[in-house]
């Protein structure tokens, strides 16, 4: 069972005072770690097929309660896909909130209940934490390293979330494959239709063609996806998107 964590402020202070490691780039020579945010939305499937299909494994950072609830039936199924398809689940919080601008309680509970989702949902309780908009500021690495989470940000993005066109898109990815960098930590977002099925069809190409090797954001920097992997537990029905934004 998952235990709700919470530390009283003043003691993190004094006796917990470590920051979470912060991850901006891979490790691992000639790996790229596709990452997608904002889900489990429709097409986590396409993503992960096309993933699949070229033999690639990449990295969903999950809300809870985003763009549908997490416990809703749909989402599950998505939840459960992206997870026995060989790919990584991570935590992109509940709801998708700045962390900089929550107190010590609030941040913990964006990330404990995200936490719990995974582990009731997929019996996994992630390593790895992105804060939304890419924004922390200490207290959010406290609250992280007390919950033995590291951080996550990236060293490309792709832009989708901006608005960026198909084209644009692809000019980016072209460009920082032509510098021939170690490696690549993209950002993109599984809820956008062209990323999904237009954009990341192309660069999966292009990057294998280029030689690198996709692969998860934990084997990207050579560290364990899960701080443990279990039998789900039973997702709580009741944990429906009206209970839970009444409760929050």
């Amino acid at each position: 069972m998952l235990i709700k964590l919470f530390v009283p402020l003043a003691l993190a202070l004094t006796s917990f005072a470590q920051l979470a490691q912060v991850i901006t780039h891979c490790t691992q020579p000639k790996t790229v770690a596709l990452t997608f945010d904002d889900g489990p939305w429709v097409y986590l499937y396409d993503v992960s097929k096309a993933l699949v299909a070229a033999n690639a494994t990449g990295t969903f950072f999950f809300n809870g309660n985003n763009y549908e609830c997490i416990y809703d039936a749909e989402e599950i199924k998505r939840v459960k896909y992206a997870y026995d398809h060989g790919h990584q689940i991570a935590s992109h919080t509940w709801a998708h909130l700045d962390l900089s601008t929550l107190t010590w309680d609030q941040i913990h509970d964006e990330m404990w209940r995200v936490e719990q989702a995974l582990q009731r949902i997929a019996g996994v309780v992630p390593a790895f934490m992105r804060p939304p908009y890419g924004n922390y500021n200490d207290l959010v690495l406290q609250a992280s390293y007390i919950r033995g989470q590291k951080v996550v940000i990236w060293d490309f993005d792709s832009e989708d979330s901006l608005g960026a066109s198909v084209q644009t898109s692809l000019a980016l990815y072209d460009s920082i494959i032509s510098q021939r960098p170690n490696t690549i930590l993209p950002l993109n977002h599984e809820t956008i239709e062209t990323t999904a099925h237009q954009v990341l069809p192309s660069v999966i190409q292009k990057l294998k063609a280029a030689g690198y090797r996709l692969v998860t954001l934990a084997e990207c920097v050579g560290m364990q996806p899960y701080q443990s992997v279990g039998a789900p537990g039973t997702p709580d029905v009741s944990l429906n998107s009206t209970n839970v934004l009444a409760r929050t």
